[in-house]
């Protein structure tokens, strides 16, 4: 299982991401391979972030694609929470 279109890798990417983030109300990817799908950059705004140290989002974004990283080079995670 490749990602290597772009727009398909980012839109199976977000589609995971939404799946795990239900409450996200920001979720954004951006293939930054020139278009190989070897390397992504994430942005995640979710409250389920809220009173996590940045870490602990960082691990969570990346079981939720754990499986996709297997055929990545690299992946740079952006992650928030909503401002009230």
């Amino acid at each position: 299982r490749s990602l290597s279109s772009g727009s398909e890798g980012e839109s199976r990417l977000a589609r995971v991401l939404r799946e795990r983030f239900p409450r996200a109300s920001s979720i954004r990817v951006v293939d930054i391979s020139g278009g190989c799908g070897a390397m992504y950059e994430v942005h995640v705004e979710s409250e389920e972030f809220r009173d996590k140290r940045t870490v602990q989002q960082h691990q969570m974004v990346n079981q939720a694609l754990s499986e996709e990283i297997k055929h990545m080079h690299g992946l740079r995670i952006f992650t928030s929470t909503p401002k009230p």
